[in-house]
């Protein structure tokens, strides 16, 4: 089949475009290889490398494509097209060199892909272009752009006076159905896999180091993907505020302004067994949804026989809404304030540290029934625990049920297999996800588990929206009771902590079992169970201390005798000493605030706070509650500036 001249010249386009950017990452590969990688080591990150750039290079070529087949704008048959795509190109080529020139620069001073955070030095452009004018030959490197763009466009022209030079009688047809595969090819690459998620940056995090993924990434891929997350943080403001979290968090009050670690040493009073753990982070485990508050419907009688016979903590809440906000919680110890998006998104945020990797000598688990590529948690995991294996939808044997993988109670049973096998102690972190549209109840289940039917009047009385989120709800429990019974046969039981946590709740209106606040305040998004389960080892209690995801981990380090490093915002909630509180973040209506004591404040950016009781229905008032709200009001914002500057500067040791 006779190709038309604009496809031939889009694909001599592309090459000299991939050309072109192979070779400016064998220069960051020569010029700041300095781990001492051969070509061989680095393969992947090479291969991965090709996938960014023809993802980058097919975006202009599909620009291309669809602009050049108008007519007026067509490149070899209107005298306005030609000029225009040579000007056009010119532009692309110098924009795409110089976006390499200056992320040279910024991995050469900070070790990271250009991102979007160096558009802060707008902010004092006078002392910022005189710092440059100072520090790098300004002068030879435009020159050395503006010919090296000529170089480039030359090839790029030549190939046009080649195409153009060689006419083809494409046909019609011809020409139609050479555009449309064009167009598909380069839809493939854009979107780089034959997979559910396209093709993100934080895949380029799984390759086992920072250099592996800096190699891999090109400077579209980090610069544009971290546009929407600019770092606002207001340093100025964070130590001002740094006295306020010292007070609550046993630091010095001003000697290491901006230093939240605290070493802890292992707990004399720990399980000195070096106890397994199973973390389990709940889908959507809404407490007032639960049986463990006396809901009527009783949707979870299992999980509640379970609570009675561990140390539960029925107050406790999730920093914000959403499960990667959740994850990144629970992983990092530090609230998700990233707006609009989430921080896991973030290519600034992905090197975080976690107490997790104190857990040494511990073989290191994460099971999820779909694909990690979902909301950049595959970032967020792979690059901040060491030897992480990642178990995701296609490593198991059990069949995928619906968008969200193999169900929650193939999930358990393969994740118990796994650890059935382990000689060493492990940390393994199990993530669920049926309890969430669709309700997917799989077929292989529904003779044991029986499906029930309550009236519409009772479903929205006790807090459900219809009958398939009530069984999907109950089948959760269901895929818990099945998870310990299979346990329970293995020889890890006995020394294994398990911990079960909610990823977030569900907002909706929890009736007469909770005050009027927890509904009209939107706490029922954020109140989830916290559960550590383990028969012999943790002796049953119910706690109605003020906790949060933040500190899940500090406290999973206490009961295990373990010595940890803690840079950010959780405590163990062992220790007595410590004061009771969670913060909590609300993106949607920009609302932080804080439920401590009897009282829950929030505030937003710009207003005035509000104080509401969560015990009962009335109105705080009175001086008790003055100060209540002086206070709080003084530990929400030192809480939300504080996480902002962490998401950023809560990197691990390298």
């Amino acid at each position: 089949m006779k190709l038309p001249a604009i496809v031939r010249w889009i694909c001599w386009t592309g090459l000299t475009l991939l050309i072109l950017f192979t070779l400016m990452r064998w220069g960051l590969y020569l010029f700041f290889n300095r781990q001492g990688n051969t070509f061989a080591d680095l393969s992947s990150s090479f291969f991965l490398g090709l996938r960014f750039d023809l993802r980058t290079i097919s975006i202009i070529l599909l620009v291309m494509l669809l602009l050049g087949s108008l007519p007026w704008l067509h490149p070899f048959k209107s005298k306005y097209g030609r000029k225009f795509w040579t000007i056009f190109l010119y532009i692309i080529v110098f924009l795409v060199l110089f976006l390499f020139v200056v992320d040279f620069a910024h991995y050469a001073y900070l070790v990271q892909r250009l991102n979007a955070s160096v558009l802060n030095y707008l902010e004092d452009a006078g002392i910022s272009m005189n710092m440059v004018w100072q520090s790098y030959p300004v002068i030879r490197l435009v020159l050395g752009l503006v010919i090296t763009t000529w170089m480039v466009m030359w090839f790029i022209r030549r190939a046009y006076r080649r195409v153009r030079n060689r006419p083809s009688a494409a046909t019609k047809r011809s020409r139609i159905i050479s555009a449309v595969v064009l167009f598909l090819v380069l839809g493939f690459f854009i979107f780089g896999r034959f997979d559910q998620y396209p093709l993100r940056w934080s895949d380029a995090f799984a390759l086992g180091s920072d250099y592996k993924a800096n190699l891999a990434l090109n400077p579209f891929e980090s610069f544009f993907n971290s546009f929407k997350f600019r770092n606002k943080y207001d340093e100025k403001k964070v130590k001002t505020l740094y006295p306020t979290i010292a007070k609550y968090y046993n630091l010095p009050p001003s000697e290491a302004p901006l230093n939240y670690t605290r070493t802890e040493q292992p707990n004399a009073n720990g399980i000195s067994t070096k106890p397994n753990i199973v973390l389990v982070i709940c889908e959507s485990f809404s407490a007032y949804k639960s049986s463990m508050w006396g809901n009527p419907l009783n949707t979870t009688p299992f999980f509640d026989s379970m609570s009675r016979a561990g140390l539960f903590f029925d107050h406790c809440f999730t920093p914000t809404y959403g499960t990667a906000r959740g994850v990144w919680a629970t992983i990092t110890g530090t609230p998700d304030v990233e707006t609009p998006k989430t921080a896991s998104r973030n290519p600034g945020a992905v090197d975080q540290h976690s107490i997790i990797n104190d857990f040494t000598g511990y073989e290191k688990f994460y099971f999820l029934g779909g694909s990690a590529s979902w909301a950049n948690i595959r970032g967020l995991l792979t690059n901040n625990i060491n030897g992480l294996k990642l178990y995701e939808g296609e490593d198991y044997q059990s069949p995928r049920v619906d968008v969200w993988g193999i169900s929650d109670k193939n999930l358990f049973l393969e994740a118990n297999k796994v650890l059935g096998q382990q000689d060493k102690p492990f940390f393994a972190v199990i993530q669920t996800a049926d309890n969430h549209r669709p309700y997917t109840i799989p077929e292989e289940d529904r003779q044991e588990f029986n499906k029930v039917n309550v009236s519409s009047d009772s479903l929205r009385r006790f807090g459900f929206e219809n009958i398939e989120e009530l069984n999907a709800f109950r089948y959760t429990d269901f895929s818990y009771r099945k998870f310990i019974e299979a346990a329970r046969k293995e020889k890890y039981f006995n020394n294994t902590i398990f911990v079960f946590i909610g990823d977030h709740g569900i907002p909706g209106n929890a009736g007469d079992m909770f005050p009027q606040a927890w509904t009209e305040q939107r706490l029922t998004s954020m109140h989830v169970p916290l559960l550590f389960y383990s028969p012999g080892l943790v002796q049953p209690r119910r706690s109605r201390v003020i906790c949060s995801q933040l500190d899940v981990l500090p406290t999973i380090a206490g009961l295990s005798n373990i010595g940890y490093t803690n840079t950010t915002l959780g405590k163990n909630l062992l220790d007595t000493t410590s004061q009771a509180f969670a913060f909590i973040f609300d993106p949607d209506n920009n609302l932080s605030g804080i439920v401590k004591g009897n009282y829950f404040y929030r505030q937003q950016k710009t207003g005035q706070g509000e104080l509401f009781s969560i015990i009962n229905n009335e109105t705080p008032v009175g001086d008790t509650a003055a100060a209540a709200r002086r206070e709080l009001g003084q530990l929400t914002e030192a809480l939300h500036e504080t996480a902002k500057y962490l998401l950023l500067n809560n990197k691990k040791k390298h």
